[in-house]
């Protein structure tokens, strides 16, 4: 532990989803955490941040003239994350990597003349100085990149790490500080959050991925079903959303997913998806051509028809958990 300050981005302040809860586990490795957000916590959010050993929530207090859903425009929390750093002497900034989140901390290192580390996979001190991995060129290549400057800001992978609460909760209090942003850029004409309704965890921060490809035949059923036996997000290859079988896929032009474990399955393993998913800790292969190029970068691979292969294994899963 050393003396340095950490900050996590918690937005929105409703709630701390599991990537946030990494970026805690994370700060508190490397030195003092504390949260800032653009919103008044409520009441659960203080309870599940002081289980996790954060005694301090710093609120911006924006001007009048950002209201509503503006706050979260990428320009404004870049001014609100570089107003606290400059106001607690932080050293270290982690923000969840989402589209929205990557461009408000490239926004707040340019202002605050940080290194910046996009998508890191991990975080740790290295000599006294913050080092970030990462997976590059389509996860063909391990990086280490050290921050040479006093502040270090980066955006980290779901599933870096299992998020561990303190021992002990603490008690949590929010201070507000004054974030002034200059003159917005663009004006928000729209914001829809879209709810989730299926009850799965959502694509990029799911621990665990089932995703079907061609091979499915346009039945995405025992894909599904796998899925749900193990609290799993459903995603597909781009060729199975071009068809019309799916809504999402995964793959250097869609969603890049980092899970703890990954299932393909029916996925013949093109450019394109392995750069998607090729950061998954572990590779589950399921294809009936033996020759796909899946199997190359599988951790287990299965030769056989998914429709056969995926029930029996939700049935085994099922049976087990019971």
């Amino acid at each position: 532990m050393t003396n340095r300050t950490v900050l996590v981005l918690l937005d929105p302040a409703t709630e701390v989803r599991t990537s946030v809860l990494e970026l805690l586990t994370i700060a508190r490795s490397l030195g003092r955490a504390e949260a800032v957000t653009l919103e008044a916590p409520t009441v659960e959010v203080l309870a599940q941040l002081g289980a996790y050993g954060i005694e301090t929530v710093h609120q911006a207090e924006l001007p009048a003239a950002v209201r509503g859903d503006e706050r979260h425009l990428p320009a404004v929390v870049a001014a609100a994350l570089a107003a606290a750093v400059r106001r607690t002497d932080a050293d270290v900034v982690l923000v969840p990597t989402s589209f929205a989140a990557k461009e408000a901390a490239a926004l707040a290192a340019h202002a605050l003349g940080a290194g910046l580390v996009i998508d890191a996979a991990g975080v740790h001190d290295e000599d006294g100085r913050i080092v970030g991995t990462k997976r590059v060129f389509a996860g063909s290549w391990d990086t280490a990149c050290a921050v040479t400057t006093d502040v270090a800001v980066l955006t980290v992978r779901s599933n870096a790490v299992v998020p561990q609460p303190v021992e002990t909760a603490v008690s949590t209090e929010v201070e507000g500080f004054t974030a002034e942003v200059p003159e917005l850029p663009v004006t928000l004409v729209s914001r829809t959050v879209k709810p989730r309704t299926s009850g799965r965890p959502s694509l990029e921060e799911a621990a665990v991925v089932v995703a079907g490809g061609r091979g499915t035949h346009g039945d995405f059923g025992p894909v599904e079903d796998l899925a749900d036996a193990l609290g799993a997000a459903v995603g597909a290859s781009r060729d199975a959303v071009f068809e019309g079988w799916f809504d999402t896929y995964i793959g250097q032009t869609g969603v890049t997913v980092a899970p703890r474990v990954y299932i393909g399955a029916g996925i013949s393993g093109a450019p394109h998806h392995r750069g998607g998913m090729q950061a998954a800790q572990v590779i589950v292969a399921v294809n009936s051509d033996p020759e796909a190029p899946i199997f190359e970068i599988s951790d287990f691979a299965v030769v056989g028809d998914l429709a056969d292969v995926l029930p029996q294994a939700a049935e085994v899963i099922r049976a087990h958990k019971a």
